[in-house]
């Protein structure tokens, strides 16, 4: 008779690949690469002849980029089957914000030379400065009850009402994209952002709208 196996001799089964320890920490690397490489090339001026320019709407662009990512996790965990992609939306979010917010003040700083008045005053000229302004105070609710803490604070339902404004604020980008662009008629690049917020739009739209058995 076959003696029995040891518990501590078994097989263990392996740990899905997303739960891996060094996931996040490489996640977090990949998206701070963008801001390593804008911050190196703005002291080795490889940002062109209007350096401050480039910083500015790089920065942006890799915001618009990490929100798109951000509400792209939902509809992948539900098409591939993978829960454990929800357990980096957070991750993905609060980058998305964090450029964001480097955008705001690169912008306040090398373009208004951080001068409150003139913030005001180019606000009130330039409807897309207008629009990125609404986009960020969307966002700063959003990222601020982010954290567990905040949610358990403000309840499962509350939380989720309030986190449904960065629909609008997404909608918010991209208009101010779309805007900035037009001025230079540069409309490709915001042509593919558009459409990717559109489609998952509509696809939350077509979840939400569906009866509950």
């Amino acid at each position: 008779m076959s003696r029995p196996i040891p518990a501590q001799a078994r097989a263990k089964p392996l740990a899905h690949p997303l739960l891996h320890p060094a996931v996040r920490p490489t996640l977090h690397l990949l998206c701070a690469l963008p801001l390593a490489w804008l911050i190196s090339a703005l002291f080795t001026q490889q940002l062109g002849a209007n350096p401050a320019e480039a910083l500015i709407r790089s920065l942006g662009d890799w915001a618009l980029r990490g929100l798109l990512l951000t509400l792209s996790i939902t509809p992948a965990r539900v098409l591939l089957g993978q829960p454990l992609l929800l357990r980096y939306r957070r991750l993905f979010g609060l980058w998305s914000f964090a450029y964001a917010l480097l955008h705001l003040l690169a912008y306040a700083v090398f373009d208004q030379g951080l001068l409150l008045g003139e913030i005001l005053r180019d606000i009130a000229k330039r409807p897309f400065i207008l629009v990125g302004m609404l986009t960020f105070a969307l966002l700063l609710p959003l990222a601020a009850t982010s954290f567990q803490a905040a949610q358990r604070w403000l309840g499962g339902r509350r939380w989720q009402r309030l986190h449904q404004l960065v629909y609008p604020a997404l909608l918010l980008a991209c208009l101010h994209f779309w805007w900035m662009r037009e001025a230079k008629n540069r409309l490709a690049e915001p042509a593919v952002y558009a459409l990717i917020a559109l489609l998952l739009l509509g696809w939350r739209f077509s979840r939400s709208s569906r009866p509950r058995p």
